[in-house]
């Protein structure tokens, strides 16, 4: 092989580096990354705030006047807006989950089904929250 040939060889491979916080606003992520971020997100969102649903859930079952004291609650839109969340939340580590079992017996992980699967994931997840938003806020 001629030095000419080795040289351009040499320049056309990719450099692989770790990315500087700087560098991070350039970086696009690709949709496995973003499904794996928001399932972490979604599952430590919904883990810590666990003891406050809990919580919540044992006030408004204690009588029907405290029930009624938290559907009176459920009517703000910011509270809405916060169950709206939660919901997403639920939403995105459930579909997450099911395609993760799916990784695990070896189905879609090969980088093409996998993107496609990623983007499964993002789109009927907020789907799902977008229809139970409606519901939600009162749309039918």
């Amino acid at each position: 092989m001629s030095e000419a040939v080795k040289e351009v060889a040499r320049k056309e491979r990719p450099e692989f580096r770790n990315i500087h916080i700087t560098e991070l606003p350039n970086y696009r992520l690709p949709p496995a990354g973003w499904v794996s971020i928001l399932h972490r997100v979604s599952g430590a969102g919904m883990f810590l705030l666990l003891p406050f649903v809990l919580y919540l859930f044992e006030l408004s079952v204690r009588s029907e006047m405290s029930f009624d004291y938290f559907r009176g609650i459920l009517t703000h839109p910011l509270a809405k807006l916060v169950l709206l969340g939660l919901i997403w939340a639920y939403f995105q580590h459930f579909c997450a989950g099911v395609r993760h079992l799916f990784m695990d017996v070896h189905v879609a992980i090969e980088k093409d089904s996998s993107r496609r699967t990623a983007v499964t994931v993002l789109t009927v997840s907020l789907l799902l929250t977008a229809v139970t938003g409606l519901k939600l806020f009162g749309v039918f």
